[in-house]
């Protein structure tokens, strides 16, 4: 990239500014709420015509779920980079908690408000500011071929990405992928993370009893409730570690490069108590550990349901107790592998009856933090953001990286518009306007240089 192509590109973004917020304003106004269907196939049109108005050669694909939305527009190299993004949302509630209403975008102090602003509305409009800039500053031809992959499941686990991706091979085809979001940490820093831990979602029942029974008679009538209690105590010890034989022998060892590289980063311990309200992290651990921990997998109860929970006492007995858990699974941990530990360690615990649940899987993911892609756009993320970008090994969370990292070999980046705190998944979810614009100044070098040869 030249320094005048550099220079036409920003020039072009914040000159143009505004007319994208409004266009982010109209994306937020629709609802498109992934968990009840509300909106989705409205959104994903309005997607679609989005990437139309750019010159995208563009189609909507039914699928078992949502639909996909590809949009294909080629470029003066043989290269191909994609987009990946989704165009679902979380869903809004408690609606109480919103300042201004999730589906009525708002601006104020610097940032818009509503659900999907940052995740992942935002994205999808700093790339197509990217495109746009790209254009402009290329005579009206972007470098490389560009292919832009939006689903409308991510935030319900993205259960058909991977089989659409195998499916659909030859229309996906790349060779790097810029995915669906970028971070800014506490202290200003653009942060490109590497990799995502697995999942599996599970729900586990027990039952006692054909029904609820006075309490009265506890001394005689099994409670669900207890044993459920009574399962999830042998679950995991009090240092963490998983107690399913097996759960581990599959989990690869984390690298001495990973490890130095997670070392390096920034100590946001007294950030990270008062805005969690923190009095101790989990096990006990110090801030170091805690952030260490990241490489190991994780059982998390999401919520317990059982007798009853309303106002008052009501003296019974519940016949039935739910728990749904998800584990979190680093790279060499399969899905499949850890359900069927699970069932067996069910069935040799004494809980042989117990119903046992699937809700959804995803697989770890992990990119080489020293691919020529990743410190491409490592150096891009330093030009716009004036400060070093810090290569974090793994995410806490899940991401369905593996269904196109890994058809395809092909590295991935994070770059984009979210910050450490905009309330993704919350109410108040926000962008502000400075990441909007810098989110989509990265993407547009990366998307630039990518094309050219030698470079990324």
């Amino acid at each position: 990239m030249t320094t005048d192509t550099t220079a036409a590109i920003d020039a072009y973004l914040r000159q143009h500014v505004d007319r994208y917020v409004e266009e982010l304003k109209m994306l937020c106004a629709q609802p498109s709420v992934s968990a009840t269907g509300q909106g989705v196939e409205a959104c994903a049109d309005l997607v679609v015509d989005l990437l139309q108005k750019r010159g995208l050669t563009t189609r909507k694909v039914p699928y078992r779920g949502h639909p996909f939305i590809i949009g294909r527009l080629d470029g003066a190299s043989d290269r191909t980079l994609m987009f990946y993004n989704h165009y679902d949302v979380q869903p809004p509630e408690p609606f109480d908690l919103w300042t201004s209403p999730p589906f009525e975008p708002t601006v104020r102090d610097g940032a818009l408000y509503a659900r999907g602003a940052a995740d992942d509305k935002g994205e999808i409009i700093a790339r197509l500011m990217a495109i746009d800039a790209a254009l402009a500053a290329n005579d009206g031809r972007l470098p490389c071929n560009l292919i832009f992959f939006l689903e409308g499941e991510e935030e319900i686990g993205s259960p058909h990405v991977a089989d659409f991706v195998l499916e659909h091979r030859a229309d996906l085809r790349c060779d790097a992928a810029i995915w669906e979001v970028g971070s800014i940490d506490p202290s200003g820093r653009p942060v490109s993370t590497l990799g995502a831990r697995g999942i599996l979602g599970v729900e586990i029942t027990v039952e006692t009893l054909g029904r609820d029974a006075h309490s009265g008679m506890a001394h005689l009538l099994p409670s669900a409730a207890w044993r459920l209690v009574r399962l999830l105590n042998q679950l995991k010890d009090d240092q963490e570690r998983i107690l399913i034989p097996g759960f581990y022998d599959e989990a690869l060892p984390v690298s001495a490069r990973d490890l130095a590289l997670l070392d390096d980063q920034p100590d946001h311990e007294a950030v990270m108590r008062e805005t969690y309200g923190l009095s101790a992290f989990t096990g006990g651990r110090t801030y170091r550990d805690a952030a260490r921990a990241i490489f190991q997998p994780t059982c998390n109860i999401q919520g317990i349901t059982t007798g009853y929970q309303g106002g008052g006492m009501k003296t019974v007995i519940p016949a039935r107790a739910s728990v749904k858990i998800d584990f979190r699974l680093v790279p060499g941990q399969r899905p499949d592998d850890i359900f069927d530990k699970l069932r067996r360690w069910l069935d040799t615990t004494g809980y042989a009856d117990a119903e046992l649940t699937r809700y959804g899987s995803m697989l770890p993911y992990k990119v080489d933090p020293d691919d020529p892609f990743v410190q491409m756009a490592a150096r891009a993320a330093e030009e716009v953001h004036g400060l070093p970008a810090m290569l974090t090994p793994t995410a806490g969370g899940s991401s369905p990286m593996y269904a196109v990292g890994g058809p395809f070999n092909a590295p991935i980046v994070f770059a984009g518009v979210s910050y450490w705190d905009n309330r993704g998944h919350a109410p108040d979810e926000h962008v502000r306007l400075a990441d909007l614009l810098n989110g989509a100044r990265h993407v547009a070098r990366i998307l630039d240089r990518f094309g050219r040869a030698g470079d990324g």
